[in-house]
């Protein structure tokens, strides 16, 4: 763990790297947050930049662990909200490179990142330096290694060392929403559905038993599967149930005694992990599944927007809430109790996206919006 405490000297800006400016506007502060590189894994130079940008800062107490940054106002209010955001990013791209940053003649700011979700970020920072006297205790989280594996999660890894650190009312995951309100998400679940037949010569394929062929009833039963849409907490979500990828063959002359099908469940917040589970093995039940393998899952939340909070923050930013189709960190929060919705610039459908961008004007409307919830 690398904590360092709340009164220890500011650690500098990583060598080579402009110290970050938290005077500049939004948009300006994306663009030299994406001109630190980040990719998951290599969070390092710009988690120590943001450190060094918020430890000055006399309202707030600045925790780290790992490569995680966690800024918090202590001034008693009868409520906590937390703001949060990861810091990595999906690799860079190398022909051409998108990174550093290019703001174009249209407002448009191109760049790894710019969507998905250093703009979120930026708006974080922007908050933390000029909101000093909020209606609600503040909680700024800066994680990495969202991007990867569940495992590598650095909220994951602030829950089970400092679970202080994110006590919470209420929580804003700033990914990328195009400033509307995406409450709650819906769980994944990946499986392996295996078969098993036994090798012959495709010549005299009647001598074995093919198991790609025995995988015919799955595929059947997925293509006529039909979509689950509840309605959670007045949200409509539609869940989806998809082979994503399938395996087997030995050679070209051999009949293959083994065959996997890879499943990929989307399933609504009304669903526990266990609820989920129990229903794909039902589904496949008459299917002639040898072996049932959970390969990945990690369940959903519900939107979260009953809490008071979440109607004050609803008043401030406007528009009418939607639900998340995929899933975010808004889970881990609904796992610690703390309801959460996702909320930020950029168009996601721009995010991981060689040519990923934002329209610079969405990041300070953002800002202003949060801004007068937690002022107002």
């Amino acid at each position: 763990m690398d904590r360092t405490p709340a009164h220890s000297t500011a650690r500098t800006a990583p060598e080579g790297t402009a110290p970050l400016d938290l005077t500049l506007d939004a948009a300006a502060l994306t663009a030299a947050l994406v001109d630190i590189p980040s990719p998951s894994g290599a969070e390092k130079a710009l988690a120590d930049a943001i450190e060094a940008a918020l430890r000055p800062l006399g309202h707030l107490t600045v925790d780290r662990h790992g490569n995680n940054v966690v800024a918090r106002t202590n001034l008693g209010r009868a409520e906590r909200v937390i703001l949060a955001g990861h810091i990595d990013t999906v690799p860079i791209a190398e022909d051409p490179p998108n990174v550093p940053s290019r703001l174009d003649a249209d407002g448009v700011l191109w760049g790894c990142g710019t969507c998905d979700m250093k703009s979120g970020v930026a708006v974080q920072l922007r908050l933390a330096q000029t909101v000093t006297e909020p209606n609600r205790d503040l909680t700024f989280v800066f994680y990495d290694n969202e991007e990867v594996a569940a495992h590598l999660n650095g909220l994951g890894h602030i829950a089970d060392a400092h679970p202080d650190w994110l006590q919470g009312d209420f929580a804003v995951l700033l990914e990328p929403t195009d400033g509307q309100v995406e409450g709650g998400c819906q769980g994944t679940l990946r499986v392996l559905l295996r078969t098993k037949g036994e090798r012959a010569h495709s010549a005299r394929a009647w001598m074995g038993s093919n198991a790609i062929h025995t995988a015919a009833p799955i595929l059947a039963k997925l293509a006529a599967y039909e979509a689950r849409t509840p309605l959670v907490d007045g949200l409509r979500y539609h869940e989806g149930l998809n082979a994503v990828r399938i395996e087997g063959g030995v050679a070209t002359n051999v009949i293959p005694d083994a065959c996997t099908v890879t499943v990929n469940f989307r399933y609504a917040p009304d669903r526990t992990p266990e609820e989920a589970e129990a229903f794909v093995r039902e589904y496949f039940a008459d299917c002639g599944v040898e072996e049932f393998v959970v390969d990945d899952h990690t369940g959903g939340a519900r939107p979260g927007l009953t809490h008071p909070a979440a109607a004050a923050f609803m008043a401030a930013v406007g528009g009418e809430a939607r639900p998340k189709y995929g899933w975010t960190d808004v889970s881990r929060f609904s796992a610690l109790g703390v309801p959460a919705v996702n909320y930020g610039p950029g168009n996601p459908l721009l995010a991981h996206k060689v040519d990923e961008r934002v329209d610079v004007t969405l990041i300070p409307e953002a800002e202003s919006r949060l801004r007068s919830w937690l002022t107002s």
